[in-house]
């Protein structure tokens, strides 16, 4: 059986073309992510995309690097196929949930070529398309606007909002959104900004706005308000901050706090992510799955993971159109929607990615 011969990671800046804000005081201008490669010892390759999150993950370039220096020497030499060795690495080494989550996406691939197949042959779609939302940050008016006409013009349909520093300046966006575009569809993203005593007002607006649902309007800590948010029933709740893990998901299942989970292979991994699937289908929740802001590379690696059972909702896997470039040619969509016969074309170029690379480091 082949072996893990070889981890590395390899830095890159992919600019973007205006800034994307959220939450607080979020904010990024490029995609400063890591390109990880993971090498069999019959010459298999997989890579994935990592990106780190400073402020919600506590992950940057350096931590990634610093990480793998740990986690290497503990993976080579095991074998590709023994997951469950390679998933007791990852429990004993808590948190770093993208560079765990990329190097699992890693494996994948590579376990794919050494049978001989791609990412893509791994598993047949249960749907021929998926709709697609692109996510539109904190803005001015015009910006905003200026920024939704990108994606529009490419197919976009739905646009993922995000809302809440400001109540009257998000529901006047909104309101432009809708008279510029008609026929999209809208759904808000609070980034845990809302407090307990005025959480049910804003949904109310926004659902009078005629918002598809908000996700994690109220802080994480808000374990009862965001469960009597839930119940009120006044906008679908979607859970994403609330459940980074398959144990996070269980316990938000168990209290009862959402109704559509969000799920991101860049940071659970293909491993984590089809159990948090299986476990959402089983307790009737609806499935998006989102793309993390990654470039066109880690959306086409995410958007297989949407054509599975279970997947219900407009995935975000369109944000590499506010990229300046990138290294995988993504397909086109179509009145909205993303076909899987047109995703199995993508694949990794190295010489475009060669003009964002920083460095090569091998630990």
């Amino acid at each position: 059986m082949p072996y893990i011969r070889r981890i590395s990671a390899r830095p890159f800046r992919l600019p973007l073309r205006g800034s994307l804000r959220w939450g607080a005081a979020s904010e990024i201008s490029a995609l400063e992510h890591v390109l990880l490669e993971v090498e069999l010892s019959d010459g298999a390759l997989g890579r994935a995309e990592v990106p780190p999150r400073p402020t919600i993950y506590g992950e940057t370039i350096g931590t990634v690097q610093a990480a793998l220096d740990y986690l290497t020497p503990r993976l080579l030499g095991l074998e590709a196929e023994d997951t469950e060795a390679v998933h007791k690495v990852f429990r004993q080494f808590p948190n770093h949930l993208t560079l765990k989550g990329g190097l699992d996406i890693a494996l994948w691939e590579a376990r794919a070529r050494s049978r001989g197949q791609e990412l893509w042959q791994l598993w047949p779609p249960h749907h021929p398309r998926v709709r697609v939302s692109y996510i539109l940050g904190i803005a001015e008016e015009a910006e905003m606007l200026a920024d939704a006409q990108v994606a529009y013009q490419a197919g976009v349909r739905v646009f993922k909002v995000k809302v809440g520093r400001d109540l009257s300046g998000d529901l006047k966006r909104l309101s432009a959104l809708k008279a510029r575009f008609p026929e999209v569809a809208l759904y808000a993203d609070a980034n845990e900004t809302l407090s307990p005593q005025e959480a049910e007002a804003y949904l109310r607006r926004w659902a009078e706005a005629g918002l598809l649902y908000v996700e994690e309007p109220l802080p994480i800590a808000e374990v009862l308000a965001r469960q009597k948010l839930c119940r009120a029933g006044i906008l679908p709740l979607i859970a994403d901050d609330s459940a980074f893990t398959l144990g996070d998901l269980w316990r938000e299942i168990q209290l009862r706090t959402f109704d559509v989970l969000n799920i991101k292979p860049a940071r659970s991994g293909y491993t984590q992510s089809l159990k948090m699937l299986a476990l959402a289908r089983q307790e009737g929740k609806r499935v998006m799955v989102g793309s993390q802001a990654l470039s066109s590379f880690g959306a086409f690696q995410s958007a297989l993971l949407a054509f599975q059972e279970g997947v219900t909702e407009p995935c975000e896997l369109a944000f590499h159109l506010k990229a300046e470039g990138g290294f995988c040619a993504f397909p086109p969509l179509k009145d909205g929607w993303l076909y899987w016969e047109d995703l199995q074309s993508c694949g990794f170029d190295p010489q475009a990615f060669a003009a964002y690379a920083l460095g090569l480091t091998a630990p």
